[in-house]
């Protein structure tokens, strides 16, 4: 049954990323408990523009959990305190009438701020390009049904690529690493054989880009593990360690 509560919000406010911020306070008045996280920062943003208020930005696209657009710290949690689910299908009936919610951009040095909850990640962008994908050459795409691969890998590779690659888990983690989603993406294609021939070159170039836009170093806190919407498992990050590990003998050997 729907009913409604009313919240006060601080809300970070930037003007760009070499400005000044601090946290502004809002009052949303009565919001229904059905209404996501997104719509009730749509509804606080028409009052604003009605004030003749500058609205808070913030990212979002599919609202489906889907595409990884939407994302802010919410009360010291990446995407809310909600596990396994993405901001926008956070809903306000998980929250009590009265309530103080502190909202703010995901905070990384690989992440910089653009507007308010807005944040560059093109780095994860960069990231993909480095390796993530597959590039060979082999003609026509075969029937799927021929390539022999055990139930057990093929649900360990699906698991990984469920990643949409928000920055849930570097905005968590204390070192702002980003060794969850590039241990998703290592892992997806290691796995399978389409990711095979270039297996080792993918490890390396993804982890020396990672270095190189500023990602911190595993902690091995689980912090990315308990913020991820997807739920992707921390074992990732223990398989990149060996790729990279495999790789780099094979890298001095030749």
């Amino acid at each position: 049954m729907s009913r409604t509560i009313s919240l006060t919000l601080r809300i970070w406010r930037q003007e760009n990323g070499t400005s000044q911020g601090a946290f502004e306070t809002y009052r949303t008045g009565p919001i229904s408990t059905e209404m996501s996280f997104l719509e009730m920062l749509d509804v606080v943003g028409e009052r604003l523009t009605l004030e003749g208020k500058e609205p808070v930005a913030f990212d979002h696209d599919c609202r489906e959990g889907i595409c990884g657009m939407c994302g802010a710290v919410v009360n010291g949690q990446a995407h809310g305190h909600q596990q396994g689910t993405t901001l926008c299908q956070l809903h306000m009936r998980h929250f009590k009438d009265g309530d103080t919610l502190v909202i703010e951009p995901f905070r990384s040095r690989a992440f910089p701020l653009i507007k308010d909850l807005v944040v560059d990640r093109s780095a994860f962008d960069s990231l993909i390009a480095e390796g993530g994908y597959v590039s060979v050459n082999t003609g026509g795409a075969i029937e799927a049904n021929t390539l022999a691969i055990p139930r057990k890998i093929a649900d360990l590779a699906l698991d990984a690529a469920e990643c949409i690659g928000c920055g849930a888990c570097v905005a968590a983690c204390p070192n702002g690493a980003a060794m969850l989603f590039v241990g998703a993406k290592v892992s997806h294609l290691a796995l399978l054989p389409q990711g095979q021939p270039e297996r080792s070159r993918r490890v390396l170039a993804m982890v020396r880009k990672m270095d190189e836009l500023g990602f911190g170093s595993c902690g091995n806190r689980r912090e990315c593990e308990a913020a991820c919407p997807k739920r992707i498992s921390i074992s990732n990050v223990a398989r990149l360690n060996r790729e990279f590990l495999k790789a780099s003998l094979l890298a001095d050997e030749e």
